[in-house]
């Protein structure tokens, strides 16, 4: 049989109907002028599309010149629902959007779970988690066929994530993307203050520098970034706003940013 993760947040996170959801991610996405070869990574965020959609599209458009060449997507994503260390796999063979289903590496989590400690199977910390499901869709849209490796990302240390995305880096087929939003619930103008600083990490590759206030995805974020150095990858900030820039008032915000990451002598 079959198993299948259903979508838990489409209808409030992004548009539960299919031709709807096509039409808004594709409205984002024309709204963005992309420049430059396909990223090895992107970093993006995950609140609802009314929020954070516009500054996800920066990147994924740039994601979408790989239409061709990427072929799996590694994803990994903080974990809000449930309590954890280390790494979630899922035992799912796909998980499902309103844009239809998306396979599921399982051998390649198997290998993981056997090979590495801090990876486990817990389909608990998949089932109502939002940080990787919302960035299928824009995936569905910019990619064709793909398949998917996704990891909910607890507490875990920079090396610990590292060591796994060593073992899933492979080639130019593989994209990896890290869900992430930057500062909550400040108000404006300090999260545009904080934002800044942890985009200069970002762009330093420095994941001693992203504190913990600074991202909800810094475990996963960390590890790209200790990856990206040993990979010698260049940054480009591509998008930094926040809710108050999109959709919401000025009094608390949550802060989004969209970075590519380009292979050395492939830099935007």
């Amino acid at each position: 049989m079959t198993a299948i993760r259903p979508p838990a947040v489409a209808g409030m996170f992004y548009p539960a109907d299919p031709d709807e959801l096509r039409q808004t991610v594709r409205h984002y996405l024309r709204e963005v002028t992309a420049e430059g070869p396909p990223p090895k990574a992107i970093v993006v965020p995950h609140a609802g599309y009314v929020y954070s959609g516009p500054v996800a599209a920066s990147a994924y458009a740039r994601v979408a010149s790989g239409r061709n060449r990427f072929r799996r997507v590694v994803l990994l994503g903080p974990a809000h629902r449930v309590p954890l260390r280390g790494l979630a796999a899922p035992q799912s063979d796909a998980f499902a959007t309103p844009l239809g289903l998306v396979p599921v590496e399982r051998a390649t989590l198997a290998h993981l779970v056997e090979r590495f400690p801090q990876v486990r199977y817990l389909d608990e910390a998949h089932a109502l988690e939002h940080s990787l499901e919302v960035q299928l869709p824009f995936l569905q849209e910019v990619l064709d066929e793909f398949t998917l490796v996704p990891l909910v990302v607890g507490e875990a240390s920079a090396e610990e994530v590292d060591e796994v995305l060593e073992a899933l880096w492979d080639g130019p087929e593989t994209l990896i993307v890290i869900s992430t939003d930057l500062s909550h619930y400040y108000d404006y103008e300090t999260a545009r203050r904080l934002d800044a600083a942890t985009t200069r990490a970002i762009e330093s590759l420095a994941p001693q520098d992203i504190g913990e206030e600074d991202a909800c995805g810094r475990y996963p974020l960390r590890g790209l970034l200790l990856a990206a150095c040993h990979h010698h990858l260049h940054v480009q900030t591509v998008d930094l706003r926040n809710s108050g820039d999109t959709a919401g008032p000025r009094d608390q915000v949550v802060g989004y940013g969209a970075y590519v990451f380009q292979e050395s002598g492939r830099a935007a």
